[in-house]
């Protein structure tokens, strides 16, 4: 047993579904360029096994990782998933490592799902987010197949990926948008806007890399006193201050080993203060307006 739990980060709810706000992006069980099979099979099936014994109950995949590959592992570490609400995404080809090509035809959209529903082997799938919106095809037709396949059961609750304010609000038209995963993190706040929006509307706000600290990072640096202060990491420290952000904020970091899953998730156990939060703040806005 660990001294530490995911329970600590706070609670999060969609619909009946209720869950640690720390949760896991399943991207790097995958080999390299998120592509094919990891180096490590055994070892990234025990990191999705102690998932569960963390507090670790909600977990971010897509049918794009590997492609399948993730989403395989999952089902064979975790079904019938007692306990664990499931995402997953669907829009995103693959044509080889890192290559990622978006497809927004609605019967694609709906083979996503359904293929998704066959690999995860389940029913109906918690919350299904579209990977992108393909610039090709009218989102108003990607909106609806979306509402269609929650109408029809497939999908619990659905959500999206890299959007603006306005794109929330084109797809609130056609079904609940209950959550935006974004890019966010410490030195990008690029979605701050998107952020503040989905805080002022209860969405979810699923931040992914939110460990990047850049340069924050250094020896001497604002972030490397804290984190010294605390007797923690620079990136966990990182991830505090993303939970400290906002309550709706749903980090998912990922990794596909134990040690470093362990190390993420005790992360809830470093308690920033006001002070500390806001020096951060400034920090991160400084190196990302020095960036832009």
């Amino acid at each position: 047993m660990s001294d530490f739990n995911a329970s600590a980060s706070g609670q999060f709810t969609l619909g009946d579904h209720t869950f640690n706000r720390l949760g896991y992006g399943a991207m790097r069980i995958t080999g390299d360029g998120i592509w094919g099979e990891p180096k490590d099979r055994d070892e990234a099936l025990k990191t999705l096994r102690r998932l569960p014994e963390l507090g670790v109950n909600f977990i971010d995949t897509a049918d794009s990782y590997g492609p399948f590959v993730s989403e395989d592992l999952i089902r064979e570490a975790l079904r019938p998933y007692e306990g664990l609400t499931i995402a997953t995404k669907g829009g995103l080809t693959r044509h080889g490592p890192q290559i990622w090509q978006p497809v927004g035809r609605p019967e694609y959209l709906r083979q996503c799902v359904l293929m998704s529903l066959r690999r995860l082997g389940v029913e109906q799938i918690d919350l299904w987010q579209l990977h992108r919106i393909d610039p090709k095809v009218p989102r108003d037709e990607q909106f609806g197949v979306i509402a269609d396949m929650q109408k029809e059961g497939l999908i619990a609750h659905a959500g999206l990926s890299e959007v603006s304010v306005e794109e929330i609000g084109a797809a609130q038209k056609h079904f609940t948008v209950a959550t935006v995963q974004n890019r966010y993190n410490l030195v990008d706040r690029t979605s701050e806007e998107v952020l503040d929006f989905c805080e002022a509307k209860g969405i979810g706000f699923i931040p992914w890399f939110p460990l990047a600290a850049g340069d924050l990072a250094k020896p001497g640096s604002v972030l490397d006193t804290i984190a010294k202060a605390h007797g923690a990491s620079p990136s966990q420290v990182a991830l505090s201050w993303v939970l400290k952000r906002s309550p709706v904020m749903l980090p998912i970091p990922g990794t596909g080993k134990v040690s470093h899953l362990e190390e993420n998730v005790a992360a809830v156990n470093v308690t920033l203060t006001d002070a500390d939060f806001h020096a951060l703040d400034d920090q991160g806005k400084a190196a990302f307006k020095k960036a832009a």
